[in-house]
């Protein structure tokens, strides 16, 4: 889904017209209307506020052009409902919601606990090759590179 798809589908769930749209996030008429038209997009500080307003990642906000994945787990963060939020609502979009929990992490102390929550998850017909592919991957991710 395109950008200005994604805002227009928010505004009319909202019920908002331009006009209160505009004043919501305290820009020009002018503004929402080139997005709706697919004109331009909105400036990053712009799409954190719109964030914010309506409560989807950015990620959502744009059409979810990249494939986002928990920074400590691997888990894909399919939708809104799986991303973490910070204590001020925002998302964080590095982290799943079972890691990181109102601006805190609370997933596993270490790579080979987290292996451990994630094998019976991973739905694989042998444990131990999940094992060892997230033995693999686990230490490649933001998270374990900065422990």
């Amino acid at each position: 889904m395109e950008p200005k798809e994604v805002l227009l589908r928010l505004s009319k769930k909202h019920g908002l017209s331009q006009d209160e749209l505009a004043e919501k996030l305290m820009i020009t008429r002018q503004a929402v209307s080139r997005w709706e038209s697919g004109e331009t997009v909105p400036n990053t500080d712009t799409l954190k506020i719109i964030s914010k307003a309506f409560g989807v990642s950015i990620n959502t906000l744009l059409g979810q052009p990249h494939e986002l994945h928990c920074q400590a787990c691997g888990m894909p963060l399919m939708d809104d409902g799986t991303i973490s939020r910070e204590p001020d609502g925002s998302f964080n979009e590095k982290y799943c919601c079972w890691c990181r929990k109102d601006g805190e992490y609370v997933g596993a102390p270490t790579v080979e606990e987290m292996i451990e929550v994630c094998v019976p998850h991973m739905g694989w017909a042998d444990p131990d090759e999940a094992r060892r592919f997230l033995g693999r991957q686990l230490p490649q991710l933001e998270h374990w590179k900065q422990a």
